[in-house]
């Protein structure tokens, strides 16, 4: 790796970064934390890093001070583990300074991981951000030995999208006329062309949204793991995002799409939904009442962001809605074994253990009273199974207070719930 390259990335760097305009990120830094942000393409984990940059420096830290890399900068292809130490030699030759480090997109440097232990155990302080899920497995957690915050980095949430655009609102604000209706009409655009920070003030966002897939679909999963089929991995894709709510068996999905013409064996639907999952494309949550294999192997499948998904639909409003709650719900409580769906003679949309939570998702309720019947029925019969402090349907716009043999149900549209704001 040429030394003269480094120098030239770096300065670079230290001139461009400053320049960013930051919507800071719901998000508070330990003083001397060292963190792994992981999350989709285009999140928002490069903000963060530019977000905490600027934070130091008006603590007293100087550009000259940090170094921040992002690994995806083309100058940098055939870096590989090895070099990461000439990053060090580098900056010191530059600057003559111990750097904070900035590590941007580190997933693309196989073995980086030893990197940054060793970095951690030399008392550096390092924020290292990346696009693959099993930055955060914990193989690579036991590598790091402990050092390291590991943070999921999602889009925008709703909070965070209207201060990007602007807007910013209290329960109180709330109820003047005029605020609430620009709060609404940006909650539309949130629906159907979700939380990318790149995409929150464009103008022509599906053109936007469409390039962030095909990137994430091209790049980070069938070029990544070398798949040919192609076709067969559209297909997945497409069919995924039509099933949001109901599960899916592996066996189920390799039928689906050999009928179609692109014939593929389970084991390789399993490895194409891995490769999805590391991706950040998409969110598996289990049925909690369901046996062991039935959890693993039947899932419902969530995608990260409502925009992505809105591409493979036509008229999906029931699926953007469930879809929206069951991200907030993975943002909040996390990614892991934290929220469930409940299927065995009831079906009930989610569960949050830990939260004593059972939600319902019903676009609405006004327009469908068979349906809204059937989803109040099932709140009341989990409670019967599960620990259940709080039932909830969330709609599209109804709202109001349910008491049904003495338990309460709370009608919430979903743009109040994603603000936190209902009593």
């Amino acid at each position: 790796m040429n030394k003269n390259i480094l120098k030239a990335v770096i300065a670079d760097n230290q001139t461009e970064v400053p320049k960013y305009k930051i919507i800071p990120r719901n998000f508070t830094f330990e003083k001397f934390g060292i963190y792994v942000f992981a999350g989709i393409r285009r999140a928002g984990k490069s903000y963060l890093l530019y977000q905490r940059m600027q934070q130091l420096i008006t603590q007293g830290i100087k550009w000259y001070e940090m170094l921040y890399i992002n690994f995806e900068d083309e100058r940098l292809t055939g870096m590989a583990a090895e070099h990461l130490n000439l990053l060090l030699e580098v900056h010191l030759e530059m600057f003559g300074k111990k750097p904070i480090l900035f590590l941007d997109e580190i997933q693309n440097i196989p073995g980086w991981e030893k990197f940054a232990r060793r970095m951690a155990d030399t008392k550096h302080r390092v924020y290292i951000t990346g696009s693959n899920a099993k930055m955060l497995s914990h193989d690579i957690q036991s590598i790091l030995g402990g050092r390291y915050i590991p943070i999921d980095v999602y889009p925008y949430d709703f909070m965070e999208f209207l201060a990007a655009n602007n807007i910013s609102i209290t329960e109180n604000s709330l109820l003047s006329t005029e605020v609430k209706a620009k709060v609404l009409r940006k909650f539309n655009d949130y629906f159907y062309f979700g939380g990318f920070p790149e995409g929150a003030e464009i103008s022509v966002k599906r053109d936007y949204l469409t390039s962030v897939y095909q990137k994430i679909f091209l790049g980070d999963i069938a070029a990544r793991h070398a798949v040919e089929n192609t076709f067969a991995l559209r297909i997945l894709f497409k069919k995924l995002a039509e099933s949001i709510k109901q599960p899916l068996s592996y066996t189920r999905i390799a039928h689906i799409i050999s009928s179609a013409g692109a014939k593929v064996g389970t084991n390789t639907i399993i490895n194409y939904i891995e490769y999805a999952k590391d991706a950040w494309l998409i969110n598996p949550i289990q049925n909690i009442a369901g046996k062991l294999v039935d959890k693993e192997t039947n899932p419902k499948y969530y995608y990260t962001d409502n925009g992505i998904l809105n591409l493979f639909l036509v008229d999906g409003n029931t699926s953007l809605l469930e879809n929206m709650v069951a991200i907030n719900l993975l943002r909040k409580y996390g990614r892991n074994d934290s929220v469930y769906f409940y299927n065995k003679k009831i079906e009930v949309d989610f569960y949050v253990p830990d939260a004593g939570m059972a939600i319902q998702v019903c676009y609405d309720i006004d327009n469908s009273a068979g349906t809204f019947d059937r989803e109040v029925k099932a709140l009341l019969k989990i409670t019967e199974v599960l620990e259940c402090r709080q039932l909830l349907i969330i709609t599209r716009d109804a709202e109001r207070m349910l008491e049904i043999n003495g338990k309460k149900i709370e009608v919430i549209p979903v743009w109040k719930w994603l603000l936190n704001l209902s009593g």
